[in-house]
């Protein structure tokens, strides 16, 4: 029996061990689809990480730039102990002789102590006599805030402008670390003063050859050993415009609704600078881009803000607009 087995075991062909052709196929085919499955999602998420990062940065840099406006505009107009413009001595204006206290690289006549004005700018377009560091951008607008700092100082330095305040004293504007003959330490408090002037230029600090990056940039009034003077400092890059209207209050001293904001203006508006007309708050646009093109993505969003209307720019920038009503603290009518 067992002979017999082992002779019909030695008869049967061994079959080879393995996988067909047919199996191969279906197995490469299958290893191919998942390959591609895990290769779409690596970039999709590659992009979409980058797309959430671009527009992250993007909204940092916008709450930087509000962050560096907000609290100047919202102290314009502030003057220490003193809350009335028209009783500080030695201001002057740009229809007034040139004041006694000379500013160089100053951006107009009587620029840096048109205490008057203290919001102030031009609607789409630079006017100040200064020029803009690397042009200004063509549709943006200017912003100027006026006030003196919160603090009041006690050591007084060479080239500096200050305001000397006191409740029951008209206030006065000098130069220099000596005070003003007429006012007493203990009665009276010595401010810094500060004038702001923002616009937005083509060029920054990033901008190279190929591609120049726009930039949110001040003109300041600066205290220096050769007197004071107006520099330019660049505030951020990457903001492309300056956009803002100001919220006035038209109803006369005592009216019912006096303390409300009637209607929003442009900078230039025939009602600013009114009698009786108070400026009580500033709204300001920003608009932000990316520092590179994006490969892949195309702007085609049409931006309308403000007095603004504008083009889809169809390019590889990747853009927002961010917006934001500061009310000033030290609101009062010019006169």
């Amino acid at each position: 029996m067992e002979a017999r087995l082992r002779r019909r075991a030695a008869a049967t062909p061994h079959r080879a061990a393995g996988v067909t052709l047919i199996e191969l196929m279906v197995a490469l085919a299958i290893g191919s689809f998942l390959l591609i499955g895990a290769v779409s999602v690596f970039v999709q998420s590659r992009q979409t990480f980058r797309v959430t990062e671009s527009v992250s940065r993007l909204q940092e840099n916008a709450r930087f730039a509000l962050f560096a406006l907000e609290p100047d505009v919202r102290m314009a107009h502030y003057w220490g102990l003193t809350s009335r413009t028209g009783k500080i001595a030695g201001q002057a204006g740009p229809a007034d002789p040139p004041s006694g206290f000379p500013v160089a690289n100053d951006c107009g006549q009587n620029w840096a102590v048109d205490l008057e004005t203290e919001l102030g700018g031009a609607n789409n377009g630079y006017d100040w006599a200064c020029a803009a560091n690397g042009g200004a951008q063509p549709g943006a607008d200017t912003l100027i805030v006026r006030r003196v700092e919160t603090e009041p100082v006690t050591a007084l330095e060479d080239g500096t402008l200050y305001v000397q305040s006191a409740r029951f004293q008209d206030g006065q504007l000098f130069l220099g670390n000596a005070l003003p003959a007429a006012f007493s330490a203990a009665t009276s408090e010595t401010h810094r003063l500060v004038v702001n002037g923002y616009y937005v230029s083509p060029t920054s600090s990033l901008s190279t050859p190929d591609n120049p990056v726009p930039s949110l940039r001040v003109k300041k009034l600066t205290g220096t050993a050769a007197g004071p003077r107006i520099t330019d400092e660049e505030v951020l890059p990457g903001v492309e415009d300056l956009q803002i209207q100001f919220g006035i209050d038209t109803d006369a001293l005592g009216a019912a609704n006096r303390g409300a904001i009637d209607a929003y203006v442009n900078p230039g508006d025939p009602s600013l600078g009114q009698p009786d007309v108070a400026v009580l708050a500033v709204r300001i646009w920003l608009r932000l881009r990316t520092e590179r093109p994006e490969t892949g993505f195309t702007d085609t969003n049409a931006y309308r803000y403000a007095d603004r209307d504008s083009a889809p720019p169809r390019d590889g920038f990747r853009r927002i607009v961010v917006s934001k009503t500061v009310y000033v603290r030290n609101a009062r009518p010019p006169a």
